[in-house]
């Protein structure tokens, strides 16, 4: 599955991995949490206890109006959605995202 990797303090990166539990969590270092805070059909993907558990501060997350919200803590994937599971990312999403968390 083609994704969008963003890293603390690195410039995201498309990569791919397995469609699966088991390589979302190896990607995030633990429980995952999938959020959906775009109008795009995306999810972001996180590890849910990353700040309960002291991972680094990565990339702070805005509203429609530019007001911060919430801080994602550790690694992050944003994902594609298909009917019933995660897909691959388009390529002009990957560029959008690419962008905004570079």
């Amino acid at each position: 599955m083609k994704v969008l990797m963003v890293e603390p303090d690195k410039v995201p990166y498309e990569t791919e991995i397995e469609n699966g539990l088991k390589s979302l969590q190896a990607a995030v270092g633990g429980y995952i949490q999938a959020v959906y805070p775009y109008k795009d059909p995306v999810a972001l993907i996180c590890n849910e206890d990353g700040k309960h558990i002291g991972l680094p501060l990565n990339r702070a997350l805005y509203d429609g109006n530019g007001k911060m919200y919430d801080i994602v803590a550790g690694n992050f994937l944003i994902v594609g959605l298909g009917e019933e599971n995660f897909a691959d990312l388009p390529d002009e999403l990957i560029n959008k995202f690419r962008e905004q968390f570079k």
